[in-house]
């Protein structure tokens, strides 16, 4: 097949002459590093957030009861509680004499000296650092007059408090490579050399590039011959952790925006990569890219044991919620039923 001109688009299907070697092989990284040059190194941190899809309003913090069905409340794995009270809508906005307050939980009565859970002395039930096995069923059990002269009343509360914890997002590229021979360990060179790169490309941005796949196939073109090629499959995550405190509080540190930034770097370096290829003079290198093969998904994926169900879950639509609340074994994620799927662009499922 006869190569194009200087200057001119390499189309897809062309091939240059199979000449193995590493002038070729060093020519591919350096037309990586080039597109690698250009890129920008934005300065971020970490934030401390509500999930997307939960809806904050200013009784979000206070969360009142119903005598006709239990209450849920959603409660971010290993942070402070709402204030849960025991009273229903009416009541907070009635006086109440001599009114008496008691709590019981999955493990029984609370007492308000507990050092997880407190009961204050209006009634209300907060949790300090809350954990998987405090979910559960909760009951407050409330007596009170409603003058001095009335008889005393009682009134039994229920409330479900569900953990839920952040989806694990992150994106998902495939990108396709002009290869040396399938064999070539030009090829596995290429394959670190890239991942180096992509690494040190969103390091600023305290996300990660994981290699998922990696396979060299034999393809033939449209009314050509046979060419190698690599098919790439890679990640780009967060690094965050709910191990330890987050140093930032900008709304630009959230994980959603980092990885945002981390896509669009990555997508610019693959398309600097089709624009230097286009302004060389010399033969093409043994491995490039081939322009308009870069495809990318987004996925949130819930934690063993946690999922996502909107219709159970109106009120955190977007929230991991513990599936199975009173009776979390951390050990076993089976028991929850909507983590077993996977979905592509936006696949909401268990790791």
């Amino acid at each position: 097949m006869e190569a194009s001109a200087p200057g001119r688009r390499r189309r897809r299907g062309w091939r240059r002459a199979p000449v193995a070697g590493s002038p070729l092989f060093r020519a591919a990284v350096v037309l990586l590093l080039s597109a690698f040059v250009a890129r920008a190194s934005p300065s971020v941190g970490y934030l401390i957030r509500l999930p997307r899809g939960f809806h904050l309003t200013q009784d979000a913090v206070k969360i009142v009861g119903s005598s006709n069905f239990p209450v849920k409340v959603y409660v971010m794995l290993h942070q402070k509680s709402p204030h849960v009270l025991c009273v229903t809508p009416r009541l907070r906005n009635s006086e109440m004499i001599d009114p008496s307050f008691q709590w019981h939980g999955p493990r029984g009565k609370i007492i308000s000296e507990n050092s997880t859970a407190q009961v204050t002395s209006t009634g209300s039930l907060i949790f300090q650092n809350f954990e998987e096995s405090m979910s559960g069923v909760y009951t407050c059990f409330l007596e009170y007059k409603p003058t001095v002269e009335e008889i005393v009343k009682n009134l039994q509360l229920k409330y479900v408090i569900y953990a839920y914890r952040e989806p694990h997002y992150y994106y998902q590229f495939t990108a396709r490579y002009h290869a040396a021979p399938c064999n070539s360990i030009y090829n596995i060179s290429f394959e670190k050399k890239l991942l180096q790169i992509l690494s040190k490309l969103v390091l600023d941005l305290s996300c990660e590039v994981s290699l998922l796949k990696s396979e060299c196939h034999r393809v033939k073109m449209q009314r050509a011959g046979l060419q190698n090629e690599l098919f790439f499959t890679f990640s780009v995550s967060s690094l965050d952790t709910e191990k330890g405190p987050k140093p930032c509080a900008d709304h630009n540190c959230e994980s959603s925006k980092r990885l945002s930034k981390a896509k669009n770097l990555i997508e610019r370096f693959f398309n600097q990569q089709v624009e230097v290829l286009g302004r060389r003079a010399e033969p093409l290198p043994e491995i490039y890219y081939i322009e308009g093969t870069l495809q990318m998904v987004w996925i949130n994926r819930c934690f063993p044991g946690y999922g996502m169900n909107t219709l159970k879950h109106p009120k955190c639509p977007e929230c991991c919620v513990i599936c199975s609340p009173g009776s979390y074994n951390p050990r076993d994620g089976t028991h929850c039923l909507q983590c077993n799927s996977s979905l592509a662009f936006g696949a909401k499922a268990c790791l």
